[in-house]
């Protein structure tokens, strides 16, 4: 019999970071090889870009649907960057943590901070870049932008990554196998927290404890004499 029981509903995982650190690269290669994880597709009002896929990257609406989808309470958190739009659909995301599935967010820090507020137990990693030259390197060789553009990402990038402090954990994304391995690491720790505990069995009555304390010897001779008076 085990002594603790913990909750078996999953956990809500936020990833945030500046533009161009790989976050999406590394949830979907996370999420790719564990099976208890998933992850949540925002939707975005920004066009979409050269190889990205409906449904798979992001919901891309036009802005107008998207203030639509505002009223309508659709939206779990949403904030607007760089003028676009993104926000959390709040549809399937309890019902996969019910089911025990660790769900990961990626989303902007505005859209985090948000999340702080409605769920504070949420485990917030903050994805930094290995350098400032390789951060501004990913964005030009995404080749998805302009020039100014990439600039008012990059000044936009390095305002945010002041905001790391405000996070549970900060990961460097140097290399994808080192940062998942890293993640990895994070959600295990997570998961042995004493909080998460949702009973401990120590209500054992107190005969059945006195024969757990009794030597092996003694136990021996109990089990002759009740065969004896049988």
């Amino acid at each position: 019999m085990g002594l603790i029981k913990t909750k078996t509903k999953g956990s809500l995982i936020v990833i945030s970071g500046p533009s161009g650190v790989g976050k999406d690269t590394i949830v979907n290669e996370y999420t790719k090889t564990h099976n208890d994880s998933w992850l949540s597709i925002s939707m975005t009002s920004r066009e979409m870009r050269k190889g990205e896929k409906e449904g798979e990257n992001y919901y891309f609406v036009s802005k107008k649907d998207f203030e639509e989808k505002i009223e309508e309470g659709f939206f779990l958190e949403y904030a607007k960057y760089v003028n676009n739009y993104y926000g959390t659909p709040k549809k399937y995301i309890n019902e996969k943590l019910d089911q025990g599935i660790d769900v990961f967010l990626v989303i902007e820090i505005q859209g985090a901070a948000k999340i702080k507020e409605l769920i504070p137990e949420a485990i917030f990693i903050f994805l930094f870049p290995p350098s400032l030259n390789a951060l501004k390197s990913r964005l030009k060789n995404r080749g998805t932008d302009s020039e100014e553009k990439i600039n008012q990402r990059f000044l936009q990038a390095y305002k945010e990554m002041n905001e790391v402090t405000k996070y549970n954990y900060v990961v460097v994304n140097d290399e994808i196998s080192n940062t998942i391995k890293k993640i990895e690491a994070i959600l295990i720790s997570e998961k042995c927290r004493c909080d998460r505990i949702e009973e401990v069995v120590l209500n054992n009555p107190e005969e059945f404890m006195h024969e757990m304390l009794l030597s092996d010897k003694e136990m021996q001779n109990k089990e002759i004499k009740i065969e004896e008076e049988m």
